[in-house]
């Protein structure tokens, strides 16, 4: 079972999530040959003070 993590800062939209999840899925069973019942795919979201590029915080960006 494919299983794929995608990791974002918060701020996006349930709809925007929910068509990355479908696109992703599509993805792995176009490329994968797997159904895509087997196809898990989780987003991690953290906050904007917990990320940093560069070492500046995304908040502070």
């Amino acid at each position: 079972m494919p299983e794929i993590l995608v990791h974002i800062v918060e701020g996006r939209s349930v709809a925007a999530k929910k068509a990355l999840m479908k696109d992703i899925t599509d993805a792995v069973v176009r490329n994968f040959d797997v159904p895509p019942e087997r196809v898990v795919v989780q987003i991690v979201e953290s906050p904007k003070h917990s990320k940093s590029r560069g070492g500046v915080p995304f908040d502070e960006l």
